[in-house]
């Protein structure tokens, strides 16, 4: 009987020595970036955007190993609770990866919720920790687009998805990129827009806008009615948030000062630098994009551009963003 008790009083003192499985963290870095996203949403998001907070800023952080969830309503029953994180204001679940760790993109990825599917600043591109920021913000307006009343009612509307019931077809339609006649035009189109963006004088703006608007028009012409929706859907949706990345980044160098522990980060920029660097990047690739080559992304610099044209042209169009959905060149009628 001795000899059991000794036995037992073994096992026991070596399933204490066994250290209980430790539940993995977001990283410290990464606690940083994320809260100085939410903080600059919160503060000044609603001066980019109306109703900016109303969307829901739900972020998956992808790294090596784990995915964290955070700030989301309905999390899945594969996530296990860490806990609540008093920085981030939320309650943070972790699941082992399932996504790529360089992913970027903003998709209904858990709970049916619109989500944020992020890899840590040094996985995506390489960005700095600012420039990473940034990005975030440009994410969560897509969020504010896919949280609008019949959004994706109005999207399957435009009846290019071919039967694609996963959303793919955003990414794969075949647009005729490298059709010479519209490779041409489009490259032109890029060109003027370029050039009416860097027009000063208001006569001299006010023609450049109609000679951009008249190229405009050619292309359309161009185009089948499938690849002309197709066009303007991706201009209204990827092109303005492209135009919102360098406005909240630009607003943030203005009016916002960062946290002592986001400037202490040693990949820090300020945000003035990264709203300079967007603008320029913006009007470098209308100068030099080739549609065949650049393809669904020539739509980003071409769509940031034209919001930018408009807020010279017609400074009231984000009243009909929401509205009156995926055709920016409309909103150029009240500045004719």
């Amino acid at each position: 009987m001795k000899i059991k008790l000794v036995f037992v009083f073994i096992f026991l003192l070596l399933v204490q020595s066994i250290p209980a499985q430790q539940k993995p963290s977001v990283s410290e870095v990464d606690r940083t970036r994320l809260a100085e996203a939410f903080r600059i949403g919160q503060m000044l998001g609603n001066r980019v955007w109306k109703d900016w907070d109303k969307a829901p800023f739900a972020v998956l952080l992808v790294t090596s190993e784990n995915e964290f969830l955070i700030r989301h309503p309905k999390p899945s029953k594969d996530f296990a609770s860490i806990g609540y994180d008093s920085l981030l204001q939320s309650d943070v679940y972790y699941r082992k990866r399932t996504f790529s760790p360089n992913l970027l993109a903003t998709f209904p990825a858990v709970g049916g919720v619109s989500t944020i599917v992020i890899g840590q600043a040094e996985n995506t591109s390489k960005k700095t920790s600012t420039a990473w920021v940034v990005t975030m913000l440009h994410e969560h307006f897509h969020q504010l687009q896919n949280s609008q009343p019949n959004y994706y009612a109005d999207v399957n509307a435009l009846n290019l998805s071919g039967g694609d019931e996963s959303g793919m077809w955003m990414l794969n339609y075949a647009f005729p990129y490298s059709a010479p006649e519209v490779r041409q035009q489009f490259n032109d189109l890029s060109r003027l827009l370029a050039k009416a963006l860097q027009t000063k004088p208001k006569k001299e703006f006010s023609a450049k806008v109609a000679a951009y608007l008249e190229a405009r028009r050619k292309l359309e012409a161009m185009l089948k009615p499938d690849d002309y929706r197709y066009f303007s859907f991706q201009v209204w949706q990827e092109g303005v948030a492209r135009y919102t990345e360098y406005r909240i980044a630009e607003l943030t160098a203005e009016k916002y000062k960062p946290s002592k522990e986001f400037r202490a980060l040693k990949d820090y920029q300020p945000f003035k630098t990264v709203a300079d660097e967007t603008m320029k990047n913006i009007l470098e690739e209308l100068t030099t994009l080739q549609l065949e080559n650049y393809q669904r992304v020539a739509f980003y610099p071409l769509g940031a551009g034209e919001a930018l044209l408009l807020d010279r042209a017609n400074p009231k169009w984000k009243e009909r963003y929401f509205t009156d959905k995926f055709y920016i060149d409309k909103y150029f009628n009240a500045a004719r």
